[in-house]
């Protein structure tokens, strides 16, 4: 790691949630600001004990917040652009990279050894890895959009893939999207949620045994950049607020932030503390409901490169 930067803690005065709150906020709960002066700050992820890594994609660093410490502190370097994060259940974190023409997937073991697991499908390099999910059996689903210029994308569009559970094969999920962004999948690994950000909408798809996709159906009449899950299956979107839907598409909730949210997840003590990336700071809000923890099954270690 990195020196250590001490944040102090502000609580914000914004309002925390709209008239539809269903409970998901706890009582009198407000918005903090942990950190700022960022670029532009995406993909938080929380580790087993809680601490949140994020990133500062034009700055090419992930973060770390320490809930315990109430510090911050830089993970990486030279992060390749790094987008989306998500750790699995040996404490690797995987990592969305997105810079240029070298977009790949990579896993960051606690040790910091890198190792890549995706970087081409059928031969040609990704766009630009955006955000991920990994589903119980260790299979891995990643968005693939370009956002700014995209002249001469390496691949015929912007789709959604599957990394197998054994790291052998890269498959295309889904093919019929304008610009996916978020995604995330349930704990039963039965449903997979992806946010079309071209198109404003929002979908759910079934998942079958071999990780493809069925039975598409429109879940939000809105579009995300990232998003995340609670333990009663409340889906949480990012537009201009956090937005808050039940597993039936009903929007039940709104927690206002005071900068525009890109990214959300929960950490802390039992995961009952929602972390928001927004723009340029980092935020948090204490909730009376507890993030999902999905059950991963271990893989076996692809090979380092």
């Amino acid at each position: 790691m990195a020196r250590t930067l001490a944040i102090a803690l502000v609580v914000m005065a914004a309002g925390a949630c709209g008239a539809q709150d269903a409970g998901v906020v706890a009582p009198g709960a407000q918005v903090k600001k942990l950190a700022g002066g960022f670029q532009f700050t995406e993909g938080p992820a929380a580790d087993a004990r809680g601490d949140v890594c994020f990133t500062d994609i034009p700055d090419n660093r992930i973060l770390k917040w320490s809930v315990t410490a109430g510090q911050l502190s830089t993970f990486r370097e030279n992060s390749n652009g790094a987008n989306g994060l998500y750790f699995d259940k040996a404490g690797n974190l995987l990592v969305c990279e997105g810079k240029g023409d070298a977009g790949r997937l990579v896993s960051i073991a606690p040790d910091g050894t890198l190792t890549v697991l995706a970087d081409k499908y059928e031969g040609k390099p990704f766009n630009s890895l955006n955000d991920l999910w990994i589903d119980p059996k260790g299979g891995v689903y990643f968005s693939d959009p370009r956002y700014g210029n995209r002249d001469n994308l390496p691949q015929d569009g912007e789709h959604v893939y599957y990394l197998t559970p054994d790291r052998a094969k890269v498959v295309r999920v889904i093919r019929d999207m304008v610009r996916p962004n978020g995604l995330i999948g349930t704990p039963d690994g039965k449903t997979l949620y992806v946010a079309d950000h071209g198109a404003n909408q929002t979908f759910a798809y079934a998942i079958n045994d071999d990780g493809t996709l069925t039975d598409k159906k429109l879940f939000a009449p809105e579009g995300s950049d990232g998003m995340t899950i609670d333990s009663r299956g409340n889906i949480y979107l990012t537009n201009r607020a956090v937005v808050v839907y039940d597993r039936d598409g009903k929007k039940i909730a709104e927690i206002k932030v005071p900068e525009d949210p890109s990214n959300v997840t929960f950490g802390g003590p039992g995961r009952s503390t929602l972390f928001i990336t927004a723009r340029t700071s980092l935020y948090s809000i204490e909730m009376a409901v507890r993030g999902a923890r999905t059950p991963v099954t271990p893989t076996r270690r692809p090979r380092q490169r």
